[in-house]
């Protein structure tokens, strides 16, 4: 196997697939073997048999089918099983409630096109990372891994794995809630399993994200008959005068806007894997585009059935409403539900820790993040190390008592970061106005976008001062962090000390750089 590090290292060939790690200035750190010697600086060379399999690299493995099962995966989580009540309760009607649950599926649906002509013209792993580092370079495209390594990932996978805790328990504990600790053992156990699948892998992450997005979809589906049957059966006072008593203020439509565009959250993470999808130039684009229309009509539909049969303060009484629902059209069903969530709840964040894991994998393989992170592991091709990193700063993010701060600083993070991508796209065009874009949206779309995205972050700190200044700090801490990790030439004591941690993970989990002879492309 022949790895090469830094511009101007030489080549270093070994036997026995033996390897070899070099630091950026072109020494050698340590052969794993002593088995290696230096040859002409060549082009890069294929692995030992010259077998495509055997490259070291992440493998393009995810079709259309793979693609849309891991979008509708992360997007349907457990709020439309649980509690949406976010629009409900500041809009106030049904009709409004509705309108805004489609004019925020609408706008994902707008934001995904954009992010689908993004992925398109540039397929490579790294989602918004990569379009913000094309468009404006390395420091706000570091800022924008920062936010997802600290924030915006390790807050919504902690969230989404102490929901399916309690909801496994809650059965054992129907009179009152479930001990804290139970609570974070199960979240702990759950969220080390599916990155152990997904350290071991890839096709039975893509196998697994399939069955659960099925059975999700299967669950609401069962459900919108139920309403459908439902209002056949001429229940349907509550859309009578469905507008009466809506709040139309610019504060409550925005903040139900809000609550709905959230609930579509996850469009974007097919584009942190776009390296691995087979033709992304064809199956990205499609995949976001069919995966976004059946999600916004299930949410509608699934509504629709809400409201048939649940007044709006029934609905805003409910902690969960599809319980509510079912205890009062087929009360059997009602204890299936807890299931259905955690179900639900295990497809989102499969979906996310295997997208994520790729944004942290693709940012250290661009020096910024610790190199060890670009590494991945030999045979199985996954990026263990990016996948155990996620791990513990998810079991850390578990810690905290107040998770729901934690969400709506991830929500305030991830504006900033849309209001970056949308107005690097449009930087694009006037940049790079050759660059072959297979799906071109107008340029108005991503101006517009970005627009909305800024006023939502006014509206946030506006309506959430704290979580804001929060976030504003902790991205602000990312500038000592850009400086110190990626600016910094750093004297030979601390550079040889990190290279012999680096060497000693290698020979822990069997990792290596990804082979040179191969791109993201």
């Amino acid at each position: 196997m022949v790895v090469k590090r830094g511009k101007y290292s030489p080549t270093y060939s070994c036997d026995n697939n033996d390897v070899v790690i070099e630091n950026g200035t072109g020494g050698l750190l340590k052969s794993l073997t002593p088995k290696c010697h230096e040859v002409k600086d060549t082009p890069a060379q294929a692995p030992s048999g010259g077998a495509e399999n055997d490259r070291v690299e992440l493998k393009k493995g995810i079709n259309l089918f793979h693609c849309v099962s891991i979008i509708v995966g992360v997007i349907v989580g457990a709020g439309i099983f649980v509690s949406p009540v976010g629009i409900t309760s500041n809009v106030r009607s049904v009709g409004m409630s509705i309108v805004m649950w489609a004019v925020a599926g609408v706008f994902s649906m707008l934001c995904a096109l954009c992010f689908a002509e993004l992925g398109a013209c540039l397929p490579e792993s790294g989602g918004e990372y990569v379009y913000i580092r094309r468009a404006w370079g390395d420091f706000p495209s570091f800022l924008c891994l920062w936010l997802n390594f600290i924030v915006i990932n390790p807050v919504c996978v902690a969230a989404s794995s102490l929901v399916f805790a309690t909801y496994i328990l809650k059965p054992l504990f129907p009179d009152c809630d479930p001990p804290v600790e139970a609570e974070r053992l199960i979240a702990a156990l759950i969220v080390a399993l599916l990155v152990a699948i997904n350290c071991y892998n890839v096709t039975w992450v893509k196998n697994l994200q399939a069955v659960v997005s099925g059975c999700k979809v299967i669950a609401l589906i069962v459900i919108i008959i139920i309403g459908l049957v439902s209002m056949g059966k001429g229940h349907t006072d509550n859309f009578k005068d469905s507008f009466s008593d809506s709040d139309y203020s610019a504060g409550a439509i925005s903040i139900a806007f809000y609550s709905g565009f959230w609930a579509f959250g996850g469009w974007s993470y097919l584009n942190f894997l776009a390296g691995e999808v087979i033709d992304p130039h064809r199956n990205l684009p499609l995949g976001i585009m069919i995966s976004i229309s059946i999600v916004t009509i299930i949410y509608i539909t699934a509504n629709l059935a809400y409201f048939s049969v649940l007044t709006p303060s029934e609905l805003l009484q409910s902690s969960a409403v599809a319980v509510a629902f079912l205890e009062r059209t087929v009360h059997p069903l009602s204890y299936v539900v807890p299931v259905l969530i955690a179900v639900s709840v295990v497809g989102a964040m499969n979906g996310n820790v295997l997208s994520v894991s790729r944004l942290f994998y693709v940012g250290a393989r661009n020096n910024h993040l610790p190199r060890v992170i670009s590494m991945i592991t030999i045979g199985r091709f996954t990026p263990t190390p990016s996948l155990i990193i996620m791990l513990i700063l998810v079991l850390l993010m578990q810690m905290f008592g107040n998770i729901f701060l934690l969400i709506e600083m991830m929500g305030f993070g991830f504006s900033m970061v849309l209001v970056m991508v949308f107005a690097g796209q449009v930087r694009l065009r006037w940049s790079e106005p050759d660059l072959h874009r297979p799906i071109k949206m107008p340029v108005i779309l991503p101006a517009c976008l970005c627009i909305v995205s800024t006023a939502i972050l006014a509206v946030t700190i506006y309506q959430k001062p704290r979580e804001s200044g929060i976030a504003l700090m902790i991205t602000a801490l990312g500038i000592p962090a850009y400086l110190l990790g990626f600016c910094w030439d750093k004297p030979t004591t601390i550079q040889t000390t990190m290279d012999g941690i680096t060497i000693s993970l290698q020979k822990l989990l069997q990792i290596t750089v990804q082979d040179p002879s191969t791109s993201d492309s």
